[in-house]
């Protein structure tokens, strides 16, 4: 009885569940990856390539520590957003917290690079992130197997022809 239940409920929780794991991974392809690539062509600028090869050799305790503080740093951001948004400027604050997003998605994703050999000296870390990399995959492919995911890449792959195609016809 209780089993049944469990399935019935797992049932309608698993759709938007889903939904939210698709965004993750969407975040994660569409964002992670360009923004990260982004901070890397930054820091061949020679002050942040010697301030990453300085985050490089540090000890696994600085490694935490500055793989946090983007987070840090961010938080009084968004809180100046929501207030912005208080105050009626809804357009800034939301412009503040996207760019504050893309700003730190793109930063924090540059120092796991930098700093994932001494952060998985933590067994905790390391635990926490083979459970996230296993799990990413299971939802993956739990999403993969959905028809919104078959239609939303089919849509992807048309928008890329037509895109081509048009950038071929435009004058040179």
């Amino acid at each position: 009885m209780l089993r049944r239940c469990l399935r019935a409920c797992w049932r309608v929780v698993r759709v938007p569940l889903l939904a939210v794991a698709a965004l993750i991974l969407f975040i994660e392809e569409w964002g992670w990856r360009p923004l990260t690539a982004w901070a890397a062509r930054l820091a061949q600028w020679p002050p942040l390539a010697r301030l990453e090869a300085r985050i490089r050799g540090a000890s696994p305790r600085w490694a935490l520590a500055f793989f946090l503080f983007p987070a840090v740093l961010l938080f009084p951001i968004k809180l100046v957003a929501l207030w912005l948004m208080h105050l009626g400027q809804t357009a800034l604050g939301v412009l503040l917290i996207v760019a504050a997003k893309l700003l730190g998605t793109a930063f924090v994703g540059r120092l796991f690079i930098l700093t994932e050999p001494q952060l998985m000296k933590f067994a905790w870390f390391a635990r926490a992130l083979a459970w996230w990399r296993v799990t990413k995959a299971r939802v993956r492919e739990a999403c993969r197997g959905s028809a919104a995911w078959r239609a939303a890449h089919g849509l992807k792959r048309r928008l890329r022809i037509a895109f081509r195609r048009l950038v071929r016809q435009s004058p040179q």
